[in-house]
């Protein structure tokens, strides 16, 4: 009878320190959610595969240019570079300094080694107006910066420079803009 009672005992001290440990390794609830860039261009990929617009694309590399109006098939490759900005990793949860007011909302970046240095959106009571994001990735042997911009309904626009030691700087633009 005393085993068993003591048994008893030691099972519920064992469950009660395992639910206790447990809550002291709860994430903080107060984790900040930067704008979530992904959903916001998934949103709108799917939006602009609906409309099936065409779009007057012009490609500039090294200064030769090419345009002409086409079709997207594609616009989850299309905008790639934006949706690939995104911020909203539990390791960069305090990597942005944050300014937020009625028409803008700016993330600048802390530490210099994090790809997406800045990303400005313009918005007008919640609706996005228009988002600007500058990229930035530097190692022993290139170094790449990306300016994106996109007017939703309207253009996007792609402007790239990369230094690849022993081969040279190529600077690429890519520019879309939509029918209406």
């Amino acid at each position: 009878m005393y085993w068993c009672k003591l048994k008893l005992l030691t099972a519920i001290a064992l469950i009660g320190s395992i639910l206790f440990s447990g809550m002291a390794c709860r994430p903080d609830i107060k984790q900040i959610k930067y704008f979530d860039i992904k959903r916001y261009f998934n949103g709108d990929i799917s939006r602009l595969k609906k409309l099936n617009k065409s779009v007057f694309k012009t490609v500039t590399i090294n200064g030769v240019t090419e345009s002409k109006k086409i079709k997207i098939d594609n616009w989850e490759q299309e905008l790639n570079l934006f949706t690939g900005s995104d911020i909203n990793s539990p390791a960069w949860k305090n990597s942005y300094t944050i300014t937020d007011n009625d028409e803008f909302l700016i993330y600048k970046a802390k530490d210099p080694g994090l790809k997406m240095r800045e990303m400005i959106i313009r918005r007008d009571k919640e609706q996005v107006k228009w988002i600007l994001i500058f990229n930035s990735t530097k190692n022993m042997l290139y170094q790449t910066t990306e300016k994106l911009s996109y007017f939703p309904d309207s253009l996007y626009l792609i402007e790239k420079t990369q230094r690849v030691r022993l081969i040279g700087t190529n600077t690429y633009k890519i520019q879309g803009v939509i029918e209406h």
